[in-house]
């Protein structure tokens, strides 16, 4: 490499160096500031893929800490999914329940599908206020809030009611405003292509 080349790359790598070095000052003074922990109400909403497939990676991953998940799938629960069979291979730490009778458009019972809800809903209120459980996922609970099958009162009066340390994650399209302001964190996921506008069916693995 020529002369001029190589003061040309030291240079740029020593700017770098000085760039990384500010940003981990920056990063560290802002990280200490950070020490408090709780449990946190998370939503995971939008018309993008993924929504319940990052919730179940947050499963995942309290599983490789030790703890106890309780899973209510609200609407789904008459399809068989790879994710409840990798579950159901881990008991003690995940209890994972589809208790859904399937889409609003295939049911067409309003009366069924809000007794659904009510039992899901019946048993997400079991798994936050029993302390062996220190995650609980709510699938698809912005859904039947979005058709009234549950009161969205209650639903807020129990998040705020729980327990100090208990994580609880909702997942489902069109979040109420109000859910959204009493969560922790929200992440909104934004559809920018799918294949099923192209015609591709659901596949395993992927949707299911």
């Amino acid at each position: 490499m020529p002369a001029d080349r190589e003061e040309d790359a030291a240079s740029a790598d020593a700017r770098h160096a000085e760039k990384m070095r500010k940003i981990q000052a920056a990063r560290s003074t802002m990280m200490a500031t950070k020490t408090r922990e709780q449990g946190l109400l998370i939503v995971h909403t939008g018309t993008g893929k993924g929504k319940t497939s990052a919730a179940l990676g947050m499963v995942v991953r309290a599983i490789g800490h030790g703890m106890k998940v309780g899973v209510v799938q609200f609407v789904k629960g008459t399809m068989a999914t790879g994710e409840k069979t990798v579950f159901d291979a881990f008991p003690e730490n995940v209890e994972f329940k589809p208790m859904g009778d399937g889409f609003t458009w295939d049911t067409q019972d309003r009366t069924r599908d809000i007794a659904s809800a009510r039992t899901a809903w019946d048993e997400v209120c079991r798994m936050i206020a029993d302390p062996a459980y220190q995650m609980v996922v709510a699938d698809e609970l912005n859904i039947v809030l979005r058709y009234d099958y549950l009161p969205l009162d209650e639903v807020l009066e129990a998040f705020a009611a729980k327990p100090e340390m208990k994580h609880v994650i909702v997942t489902g399209r069109n979040a109420p405003d109000a859910l959204i302001e009493a969560a922790d964190l929200v992440t909104e996921m934004t559809m920018i292509k799918h294949p099923f506008r192209s015609g591709v069916k659901a596949q395993a693995g992927i949707e299911f």
